[in-house]
């Protein structure tokens, strides 16, 4: 028995890294699995297969409208039902503003913050139309996957960190417009280790020095896949409209965009010369700027 007996879970990116640990996790834990990804998936599916569990394979792109409508439908009509959403699919497209152009922008955004909305919006679209038959989804479930890049800046990634920083700010208005219907949406900002951040050398040696230092594989995908696959059951039943961070051992609530120092002028708005004397000072009680040199965040 598990969390996730006879749901059925739709998990984008599934073809590696830290999708395809989800995908594996939910199996565990009992779900029925649409392992979704352009790369081939049906190596996952038969990992699936001989735990002892049901997957089936999709190569909808699910940053086209059409193909998340038709991942969605599909899903159904195979499964009866859709319970769960994995926003998990994503590129990177590394650079530096003053040389990134306009193709290596548009594919990272279309990818993470366009397909999560796709497939999102034709997810929500499913269980309205249940909720309004009378026969609602139990327990609907949506998990995004935002990055430390989105909340705390990485040097080189504007595009990645705005789709991701993007990805953040629809979880929590998402959340607010479909409780109605019952679902929870929640995100997360995972630390791993995959195909993806190969290529981000500070990154890597960060990540292997902290599991030196931890004594296990910080780095790995498979430590993700549990808080998911929570989030992504009954379980969490009343917990919605959050950013998790998680990395090896450590999880917490990101708390980013809190209101910090305020300054009130009691005679009406703030002249220039107001604004030059009291800022510096309200920047100065304010807890340090998120993009830290010399600290390597993805």
């Amino acid at each position: 028995m598990g969390i996730s007996d006879n749901r059925v879970v739709i998990v984008t990116g599934a073809a590696s890294g830290i999708g395809r640990a989800h995908a594996l996790e939910f199996a565990r834990q009992g779900a029925n699995v649409v392992v979704n990804d352009i790369a081939p998936t049906d190596g996952v599916v038969k990992e699936i297969e001989d735990l002892g569990g049901v997957a089936v394979s999709s190569r909808h792109d699910i940053s086209e409208w059409d193909g998340a409508e038709e991942l969605v439908a599909a899903t159904v009509a195979h499964f009866g039902d859709l319970h769960t959403v994995v926003n998990n699919a994503g590129i990177l497209r590394d650079g530096m503003l003053v040389t990134m152009d306009l193709e290596k922008w548009d594919a990272v955004v279309k990818v993470h913050l366009r397909g999560t909305f796709c497939v999102t919006h034709h997810a929500a679209a499913h269980w309205r139309e249940r909720h309004k038959a009378g026969s609602p989804t139990p327990a609907p479930r949506v998990v995004n996957t935002t990055s430390p890049s989105g909340l705390f800046g990485n040097i080189g990634q504007s595009n990645y960190g705005a789709a991701k920083a993007g990805i953040a700010g629809f979880t929590v208005i998402v959340a607010d417009e479909l409780a109605r219907l019952g679902v929870g949406v929640n995100a997360i900002a995972p630390t791993a280790l995959t195909d993806m951040t190969a290529g981000l050398d500070a990154y890597v040696s960060a990540v292997r020095d902290a599991s030196d230092k931890a004594g296990f594989d910080v780095g790995s995908p498979d430590n993700i896949a549990p808080l998911v696959v929570w989030l992504g059951s009954p379980d969490s039943e009343g917990i919605t409209g959050r950013v998790f961070t998680i990395k090896g051992a450590e999880l917490g609530v990101a708390e980013t965009w809190v209101k910090g120092p305020t300054a009130v002028r009691e005679d009406g708005r703030w002249e220039v010369e107001d604004v030059d004397r009291i800022l510096p000072h309200l920047v100065a009680q304010a807890r340090p700027n998120s993009t830290i040199s010399g600290v390597p965040r993805a």
